[in-house]
């Protein structure tokens, strides 16, 4: 990524800014309470530069998937609220992100002072990168900064469109998550271990299928473990697989072989025999399953191995929990793969919403090199993708 694409390489002193940011936020059901104010906290350094250089802002993000509707469930005041307690900071807020009442607060917003605006899913044509509402949201300010990396895999206007209207600039959390994930990739520090975990192998194929050419180890666990034995001629009894997936799990493992990366995949796990909290569990050899066993967790000799794996790297890249660790008979497997990562010394980047609510469970977050804000988009670089949301940004300083 370019330096020139960053807010630190700009005079933006003095100017009304409009940045993205993702607040996406999780609340606690049937409340307006933040569960995890992890991506508000994180959008704090950009915040912090802007107000340095005397700035106005106007932030605007989604919450939730409301779907053209205005649903109070989703307003955005929660947020502003709390960014104000973190940022120690007045939050002002608008009714809506494109009507005169808003244009009438951003024209007397003074420098220093920062106004969020309501949820922009609120209107459909944000989704649909309509070209019009883009340059509503363009006309509230004179530059634009995308600091919203959880959104940067979405063409909408707000992430894209946009760009075609303002001069167009990355803000500090989107340059280091597009920095740390892009180092990671095109030149990662030796031996580079990616541990993938999760429901579906669906979702990662293109992951793992790159992760073969590049990585030195990868660690498979999660319900996804599930199909990749099953590839393997093991019985998983009644755990999940993707059946179409089959064959690409068997092509990954022949892949992973013949590139050189060493695919590991689970020699014991934890099984119950009813998907529910308090079922009986126990562990067993990836050999030995019953018929109506159900896999929840990797076992302790595989969550062993895959420690010293991760202790014996230079750089590990965490996408996807090993097991069900909301529940306490199913969690130990992805407790060790993040204390490993915790206690050692290697670069560590951690990606994915439930593998960053994992790390947040544990207490471990403090202690690894990156815990990046995007899901979504953290997998789609992975996968070699483009996100529109970063390509706009040199379009519109490179074009």
């Amino acid at each position: 990524m370019g330096s020139k694409l960053s807010i630190m390489d700009v005079d933006i002193s003095g100017l009304k800014v409009l940045v993205r940011v993702d607040y996406n936020v999780p609340l606690q059901e049937g409340t307006d309470i933040i569960s995890d104010d992890t991506r508000i906290k994180a959008s704090i350094p950009t915040l912090k530069r802007l107000l340095e250089k005397d700035c106005s802002v106007i932030l605007c993000s989604h919450l939730g998937r409301p779907k053209g509707e205005k649903i109070p469930e989703l307003s955005l005041k929660p947020v502003a609220k709390r960014l104000g307690q973190i940022l120690n900071h007045e939050i002002q807020f608008a009714e809506d992100c494109v009507s005169q009442e808003t244009t009438r607060i951003v024209s007397n917003l003074d420098k220093g002072e920062i106004l969020l605006l309501e949820n922009l899913r609120f209107h459909k044509e944000e989704e649909d990168n309509n070209k019009a509402f883009a340059s509503q949201l363009a006309q509230l300010a004179e530059v634009f900064v995308n600091d919203a990396f959880g959104a940067a895999h979405r063409a909408h206007a707000s992430t894209s469109g946009i760009t075609k209207f303002l001069p167009s600039y990355a803000g500090l959390l989107l340059e280091k998550e597009i920095n740390y994930l892009e180092s990671t990739l095109e030149n990662p520090k030796l031996p580079f271990t990616a541990v993938l975990g999760g429901a579906k192998v669906s979702d990662k194929v293109k992951v793992v299928d790159r992760l073969t050419r590049l990585a030195n180890n990868i660690c498979i666990g999660g319900g996804m473990a599930a199909t990749f034995l099953v590839a393997e001629n093991k019985n998983v009894g009644n755990s999940a697989i993707e059946t179409d997936f089959v064959g690409n799990a068997q092509i990954l493992l022949d892949q992973s072989a013949s590139a050189g990366a060493k695919l590991v995949l689970p020699t014991d796990v934890v099984v119950v025999k009813t998907f529910e909290r308090t079922s009986e569990f126990s562990t067993k050899s990836v050999e030995n399953l019953a018929d109506d066993d159900i896999i929840v967790d990797i076992g302790p000799n595989t969550a062993s191995q895959y420690a010293s794996i991760i202790g014996d790297s230079q750089t590990v890249l965490w996408n996807g929990p090993m097991g069900v660790y909301e529940w306490e008979n199913s969690r130990d497997g992805t407790h060790m793969v993040a204390k490993a990562l915790a206690n050692g010394d290697m670069l560590s980047i951690i990606g994915g919403g439930s593998t960053v609510d994992a790390v947040n469970f544990f207490g471990f977050e403090a202690k690894m090199t990156h815990v990046s804000t995007g899901g979504g988009a953290s997998l789609e670089m992975l996968e070699g993708r483009e996100l529109p949301g970063v390509a706009s940004l040199y379009e519109t300083t490179e074009g």
